[in-house]
């Protein structure tokens, strides 16, 4: 049986965690309550739904919870557009949030496709 540790989506959205927390560690102080907490709820979403999902079992309830995933990416994506758009923040380099969020939104989008329509 695997786990969803043997997911590269899981493995993929993990690191994506860890690049939050890296560029979020470079914002500003005074935004460790604001953006940098929604950035970082949001990317931890992702692979805990991802997880949550696999081990309830059945296709149907993996699915679902790989569509909340899915649908954390996108709040992560808007996130990270207001935060380029932020001042303080706008010189950060973004490419390898941008690059590992893409990678991951398309991993989801393909295997909530695979396991097909919902019931």
């Amino acid at each position: 049986m695997t786990t969803y540790k043997d997911l590269i989506v899981w493995q993929k959205s993990i690191n994506l965690v860890v690049a939050i927390y890296e560029l979020t560690n470079k914002f500003p102080k005074e935004e460790i309550f604001a953006i940098t907490s929604q950035l970082r709820r949001a990317a931890v979403s992702i692979p805990s739904n991802i997880a949550e999902g696999k081990m309830r079992g059945g296709d149907i309830e993996f699915r679902r919870f790989l569509s909340i995933a899915f649908a954390s990416g996108a709040e992560l994506e808007t996130q990270i557009t207001i935060s380029k758009k932020l001042g303080k923040t706008v010189d950060l380099d973004y490419n390898k949030v941008d690059s590992l969020l893409e990678e991951v939104m398309k991993m989801l989008n393909k295997l909530i496709s695979q396991l097909g329509p919902s019931a």
